[in-house]
């Protein structure tokens, strides 16, 4: 591990050259990884202990029909069974059938929340969900095990990243493994608040994330690689402030922010492509796209719109039909916010796929109007959103997440109704 994250800081030296060398409240914009504010946040074989190997054959990419997409996020694994190979295995086969009964073809599973791996990895330590501790080795390996579950159901596996978090806070993921990059190389990593990120404008944290991307794809029969909406941690202007005095580069800091995160996709995106052409990459980005553009430094618009930074586009669009915000703004209205996504150019290559969130189920979103809650307790709310974007002209649909449709305690009967009312869609 040491001698690879050496390997990886020599290679940034000499690699591309990478340019650049707040929160809202709850009722206008969910958390980034789609999960209420009050969670925290996501932003989750062949044989089993070996990646790279055998996972079954990957099923045909649905490029013909309609994307229909699970996140199962940390959160998901966090109450996941990581006892032995047989019991991780009887819990993805459990989940792959529910998805494929749904009628889905695709699941987006996160495999590197902070800075630490679900897989077998030479530039991570084992994340703390397998085994309980930051780089203790569970004994197998649940990404092979992911792909392979996955395929066998016939869909495709995503594999979920969140690039730049390390820490959210001192409780997730706790201790840091002493072989974590972030102990390796601290002149990559940045505090803002409880949490700790590499430097979006670091050339060896691009590198080493670009790297970490390239070995699942190169070690594992994975159909995509997915990031979230975690960019930028912050708008705070002493979060780099000695390394945009260092650039010199003419920029205002919110134009080399962009141009950092830019550097970032452009490079993944070249990176799979160059391993697996056929492997599809694809960005969450919030529903809000002045937040993306402003907060996150995120230039979801020219991504969208330029071949070269990703294949799918996947905004975050967790509000119901008729939201309205304190100020009165409808903006965010379902009928309103697809409308405004489906009208942005787009590159010939670029799918559009809207993020639905199942998170609502029951609970409402909050909003400032009559129907902020009945509305998600119809059972067939999200049903009812997916012929909405099919009319709007969105490619396909992501259901944020697995546990609120499936392990919905507080919401059993309304979920398993929304789950009926999906299937239903789904056939037709």
């Amino acid at each position: 591990m040491f001698k690879k994250i050496a390997a990886l800081c020599l290679a940034a030296c000499l690699c591309l050259g990478f340019a650049g060398c707040g929160k809202m409240p709850a009722q206008q914009q969910p958390a980034s990884g789609g999960a209420p504010q009050s969670q925290g946040a996501a932003s989750g074989s062949a044989p089993a202990s070996q990646p790279g190997g055998s996972q079954g054959e990957a099923p045909a990419a649905p490029a013909a029909g309609e994307y229909r997409a699970m996140w199962v996020s940390y959160l998901e694994w966090e109450s996941f069974d990581f006892s032995g190979e047989e019991a991780f295995r009887a819990g993805a086969d459990e989940m792959m059938q529910n998805c494929a009964e749904l009628g889905l073809n695709t699941v987006i599973a996160q495999v590197r929340p902070f800075a630490d791996a679900l897989y077998q990895s030479e530039v991570f330590p084992w994340s703390h969900l397998c085994a309980g501790a930051q780089g203790q080795d569970p004994g197998f390996d649940p990404l092979a095990i992911l792909v392979e579950s996955a395929h066998a159901h016939g869909l495709q596996l995503e594999a979920w990243l969140n690039p730049y978090r390390i820490r959210l806070n001192a409780t997730r993921p706790g201790e840091l493994a002493a072989d974590n990059p972030a102990n390796i190389h601290p002149e990559w990593v940045k505090e803002a608040g409880e949490g700790l990120y590499f430097d979006p404008s670091s050339a060896g944290a691009q590198q080493l994330i670009v790297e970490g991307v390239r070995e699942i794809v190169k070690n594992y029969q994975v159909d995509g690689i997915h990031f979230d909406d975690y960019f930028y941690p912050t708008t705070d202007p002493a979060f780099d402030a000695a390394e945009y005095a260092a650039a010199g580069s003419g920029l205002s800091l919110d134009e080399w922010r962009r141009q950092n995160v830019d550097a970032l996709i452009q490079a993944v995106y070249a990176a799979i492509k160059a391993e697996k052409p056929a492997v599809r990459f694809g960005v969450s980005p919030q529903g809000n796209m002045d937040n993306n553009y402003n907060g996150q430094y995120s230039d979801v618009a020219l991504w969208m719109s330029t071949p070269g930074y990703l294949d799918y586009v996947l905004p975050q669009l967790y509000w119901g039909y008729g939201y309205t915000t304190a100020g009165g703004s409808t903006r965010y209205g379902f009928e309103n916010i697809t409308a405004e996504w489906a009208g942005l150019e787009r590159a010939p290559s670029v799918a559009l796929y809207f993020g639905l969130g199942a998170y609502r189920i029951g609970d409402g979103d909050g909003g400032n109007y009559d129907h902020a809650q009945d509305q998600w307790q119809t059972g067939h709310n999200l049903a009812d959103m997916v012929a909405t974007g099919r009319a709007a002209g969105a490619d396909g649909y992501v259901l944020y997440r697995y546990d609120f449709l499936y392990k919905n305690s507080a919401w059993a009967e309304l979920a398993a109704d929304e789950v009926q009312h999906l299937k239903q869609v789904n056939a037709a």
